[in-house]
C-alpha cells in the first residue's frame, strides 16, 4: 500500500524561466515586450551591455517607453565605469528572478550575451575566491613569466586555454594559485558542481532570420543609431568614464566611434564599419547559439504570427 503510494506521489513542478534568444538585429526586444504583456510577465535583461547608465542608442536598449510597458530588471544597474561579470550578473538575476517569482508573475529571460546566458541552464562560475593581493601580484606579470609559473603548476598540460590571451592566462594563475589545485583538478571540480539556476526549468526559444533580411536589418539599426545621436552620446559618455572599461568602450558602436573621434576612422566610414562589426559579432553569436545552448527551439521571427507561439504550453 505505502509503494504504491509512493508511486502516485506527484513530483513537485519547478519554476519556469521562458529564455528568449537570437542574434543582434533578430527582433527580441518586441516580441518580448508582446509575450510579456500578454503573460504578465517581468523581463531580466540579458545583455551585457544595458547594464551601464547612458549607454542607450548603441546597444538598442529599450526605451522607457517600452520599460513602462512591463518591468525590466538589469538595465541601467551602474555607470560606465562600473564593470559587470559573470559573478556579480548571477548575484542580480538569481534577486531578480527570486522577486518575481515571488509576486507571482511569469519571468522572460531575454538577450544574446552568450556568457551570461548560460548561467540559466548550466555552471558558470567557480567557487574559487582570489584576494586582492593575489590579485595585485599576478597582474603585472609579463605573459612569458605568468605562463611559465602555470605550466609549473601544471605538469600535465593547460587544456584548451589560449595561452596567446594575456588576461585568461593570468586568470588561470590566480585560481591555481589562489586554490592549490591544477586547471584539470578546477575543470572537474565545476562540471560537477550545480548551475545558479539549477531549481528552475530554463525553457529556450531562438529567433532566428535569414542572412539576407539580418544584414538589412543591421544595416538599417545601425542608421537609426547615428541618426538618433550616438556619436554625442559617445561623446557624453566619454567624459563620464567610457574609456577607463574596456568592455564598454570595446562594445560595437562605442569602439568605432571612439575610433572616429580620436581621428583612426573616418567619419564617412563610420557606418559601413558599424555594420561590418555587427555581421562579424552575429556570426560569433550563431555559432555559440549552435554550440552551447541546451536544446530548444529555434523560430523564423518574420514567420512569427502571434507572441503565444514563442512558448506554447
Amino acid at each position: 500500500m505505502g509503494a504504491a503510494d509512493g508511486k502516485n506521489k506527484s513530483v513537485p513542478s519547478l519554476p519556469v524561466l521562458h529564455v528568449l534568444t537570437g542574434p543582434t538585429a533578430v527582433g527580441k526586444t518586441e516580441w518580448a515586450l508582446r509575450w510579456a504583456e500578454r503573460r504578465g510577465a517581468e523581463i531580466v535583461s540579458c545583455d551585457s551591455l544595458l547594464f551601464y547608465r547612458g549607454m542607450d542608442l548603441g546597444t538598442a536598449k529599450p526605451t522607457a517607453a517600452e520599460r513602462a510597458r512591463v518591468p525590466h530588471h538589469l538595465i541601467d544597474v551602474g555607470p560606465v565605469t562600473d564593470r559587470m561579470d559573470v559573478a556579480r550578473y548571477v548575484a542580480l538575476a538569481r534577486a531578480a528572478v527570486d522577486g518575481i517569482l515571488a509576486r507571482g508573475r511569469a519571468v522572460l529571460v531575454a538577450g544574446g550575451s552568450g556568457f551570461y546566458l548560460k548561467a540559466f541552464f548550466a555552471p558558470v562560475a567557480d567557487e574559487v575566491a582570489v584576494s586582492a593581493e593575489l590579485r595585485a601580484e599576478v597582474a603585472g606579470l609579463p605573459l612569458a613569466e605568468a605562463l611559465a609559473r602555470l605550466r609549473a603548476l601544471n605538469p600535465h598540460g593547460l587544456g584548451t586555454l589560449d595561452t596567446d590571451n594575456p588576461r585568461r592566462v593570468v586568470r588561470a594563475l590566480e585560481r591555481c594559485l589562489a586554490s592549490g589545485r591544477t586547471l584539470a583538478e578546477l575543470a572537474a571540480e565545476f562540471a560537477r558542481q550545480p548551475g545558479p539556476f539549477a531549481d528552475c526549468e530554463a525553457r529556450i526559444t531562438r529567433l532566428e532570420r535569414e542572412p539576407a533580411d539580418l544584414e538589412r536589418r543591421i544595416e538599417a539599426r545601425v542608421e537609426a543609431m547615428l541618426r538618433g545621436g550616438l556619436v554625442d552620446e559617445v561623446r557624453r559618455l566619454r567624459g563620464e568614464g567610457l574609456e577607463q572599461n574596456p568592455s564598454a568602450a570595446g562594445a560595437i558602436g562605442y569602439r568605432e566611434v571612439l575610433a572616429m573621434l580620436g581621428g583612426r576612422l573616418a567619419p564617412a566610414a563610420l557606418a559601413a564599419e558599424m555594420a561590418k562589426n555587427t555581421r562579424a559579432l552575429v556570426k560569433k553569436q550563431r555559432t555559440w547559439f549552435r554550440t552551447q545552448l541546451p536544446p530548444h527551439r529555434v523560430i523564423a521571427a518574420d514567420a512569427l504570427r502571434d507572441e503565444t507561439e514563442l512558448f506554447p504550453a
